[in-house]
């Protein structure tokens, strides 16, 4: 950051205006939480079908993100952001032209560049603020997640306010989509790192350049975190309406609903995260995420059971399931943790590559985002072929279960080779002074 460039009004400008975009961004990029259930009975989809066509616009808003992001760094926030909005809008709009099953899946993966703004909000934003400050302006900016509550509380009655036409609710989103991306370019400046080097005259670094960090295993081992707190956050987003409806028999608009209290907390406490990583951490807030998240899924796991016991007058025949209340408190705690686990990731990057916020934010971003892709696809195959319905938070304890161990191991490995005396069957020092990795 060029403190001598930098106001605290254009710090403050900047954060705002990134959050509302990324928050039309994401309320974009999960449309077909939504209108994909219309589609699914238009089409006579099954869930393994449904859940591809959910997951394609988180692919490449995935794949996306590295290339959006190293383009911030190279070129700046403002333009990219404003082109990237752009070309989401007139996607959004051309996606109500289809009419069959392939020429969703291709216009969905026109609209799924809105997942790509992620990358390019991170690394705009990080560049106005000292590393000290980062974690929290990242956690702001991370809140624009609350745009996935926003389609699955709001889509629905907007469906209902259009006449039940889902055509009519990807047009509107299209039409604000296009008036943030006027707005965003119109009332934010150029970073002041891409203004510092147009200044001096300075060369951009090329894009394989900008690809060297990717070669540390510490980049992938945040990318497997994000994996989790990001794609699966996305995923469940998505797949919870669909869930609702399904394992509980509820209509849309209470599963959209309940979604929505799912995916409310998971965003709106991502500022919380970043300034709980800034006082105390983001290793420890980790340790808090993966340990509420696990307790969570595995309690969310237990399937729909029938039994049978003999009663007096004959076989007694009973259900034993999750109640509804307990499933959403449950949904709404995971939500939480996820959101405090989103900041603690990110609030690593600026502060081990600094330089390379786009490229290493986008590689981890990315690998998040592949989470949301992949989960939906896996948790609608495993409900085709078992007809158990909580087979994806089975699905979820297991991935938690991986990346808490190897985070555990890493940092005891860590702390061993800072402290030698850990090494031995001595008592522990204070291990005060141990950095973040």
């Amino acid at each position: 950051m060029n403190d001598m460039s930098v106001s605290s009004g254009d710090q403050t400008r900047a954060l705002s205006a990134s959050t509302l975009t990324f928050t039309v961004c994401f309320a974009v990029w999960t449309i077909f939480s939504i209108i994909g259930i219309k589609i699914k009975y238009e089409l006579g989809l099954s869930d393994t079908q449904f859940g591809i066509l959910v997951a394609t616009p988180i692919l490449t808003g995935s794949i996306s993100r590295i290339f959006l992001g190293i383009w911030t760094d190279q070129y700046g926030g403002r333009v990219v952001y404003t082109l990237q909005m752009l070309l989401t809008a007139f996607a959004a709009f051309l996606l109500t032209l289809a009419s069959t099953y392939e020429m969703f899946l291709l216009a969905a993966l026109g609209v799924g560049l809105a997942g790509g703004s992620f990358a390019v909000g991170v690394a705009y934003v990080a560049k106005w603020y000292p590393k000290e400050k980062q974690g929290t302006a990242l956690g702001i900016f991370g809140m624009g997640n609350v745009g996935a509550a926003i389609t699955n509380f709001g889509a629905p009655y907007l469906l209902i306010m259009v006449g039940g036409q889902w055509q009519g609710v990807a047009q509107i989103y299209a039409i604000v989509m296009a008036v943030a991306a006027v707005l965003f370019f119109l009332l934010t400046k150029e970073d002041p790192d891409v203004a510092a080097r147009k200044l001096a005259g300075v060369k951009h670094a090329s894009f394989l350049e900008q690809l060297e960090p990717l070669k540390n295993l510490q980049v992938w081992r945040f990318s497997l975190y994000y994996f989790f707190v990001f794609g699966a956050y996305v995923a469940l987003a998505l797949w919870l309406p669909r869930y609702y409806i399904g394992a509980y028999g509820l209509e849309l608009k209470t599963a959209g609903m309940l979604a929505a209290a799912y995916a409310l907390p998971g965003s709106i406490f991502r500022a919380l995260g970043g300034w709980l990583s800034d006082k105390w951490g983001a290793r420890t807030v980790m340790y808090w995420t993966f340990i509420a998240s696990v307790v969570c899924t595995f309690i969310l796991s237990y399937p729909s059971t029938d039994y049978t016991v003999a009663g007096i007058e004959g076989p007694i025949s009973f259900n034993i399931t999750i109640p509804l209340w307990l499933f959403v408190g449950l949904t709404i705690v995971l939500g939480f943790f996820m959101s405090l686990g989103k900041a603690a990731v990110y609030k690593h990057i600026p502060t081990y590559y600094p330089g390379h916020v786009g490229s290493v934010g986008g590689i981890v971003g990315l690998i998040g985002g592949l989470g949301g892709f992949f989960l939906p696809i896996a948790f609608g195959f495993m409900n085709d072929v078992t007809g158990v319905w909580t087979s994806c938070f089975m699905l979820l304890t297991i991935i938690i279960a991986v990346a808490l161990t190897w985070m555990h191991f890493t940092v005891l490995h860590m702390e061993k080779k800072t402290i030698p005396e850990l090494r031995g069957p001595r008592n522990l020092p204070e291990l005060e002074g141990l950095h973040e990795h």
